[in-house]
């Protein structure tokens, strides 16, 4: 057990015949014992700033731990943010695609159509102009043939007659 203030100011020496001189041991212990309690005082108070330093240290390790989690939480957030945006940028790319080849393919097949609509109606506006041709040859064969002067006689005899009975 370590030594006291007390322990010291309660030592007992014994006298013996031409012994040190009794005011000057004791002068000597009560400067001891100053001595002794200061160091006491000083080393009880460097002990309470050690366990407040301690007490500190471990706090900031605290922090510094629960960053160092908050950091990862959220590069790993970030990460996963940034893959589901990749993911999400590609099924949107995908679609695009997907939409452009439907539309590229749609317009090829109205392109196809209106093709053939436009062929079919070059045949019919072809045909219709032969048909035509066909009738107003065969009309101009009919004003031509003899006939129609006995016509145009009769109708005028007709006329004459029908002014005279009026």
């Amino acid at each position: 057990m370590p030594l006291t203030p007390l322990d010291i100011h309660n030592k007992e020496f014994g006298r013996r015949l031409r012994g040190y001189d009794e005011d000057q041991v004791n002068e000597f212990l009560d400067q001891v014992i100053k001595d002794y309690e200061a160091v006491i005082r000083e080393n009880k108070e460097l002990q309470n700033q050690i366990f407040a330093l301690q007490e500190k240290l471990d706090h900031f390790a605290n922090i510094e731990e629960t960053l160092s989690k908050t950091i990862i939480v959220a590069q790993e957030a970030a990460d996963e943010v940034r893959n589901n945006a990749k993911k999400e940028a590609q099924l949107i790319l995908k679609e695009s695609e997907k939409n452009a080849d439907r539309i590229i393919n749609d317009s090829l097949a109205k392109s196809r159509k209106v093709a053939l609509e436009v062929e079919e109606l070059k045949k019919q506006a072809s045909i219709y102009r032969a048909r035509f041709r066909t009738l107003v040859e065969a009309q101009l064969e009919l004003l031509s043939m003899d006939g129609w002067d006995k016509l145009e006689t009769a109708s005028e005899s007709t006329q004459q007659a029908h002014r005279q009975t009026i």
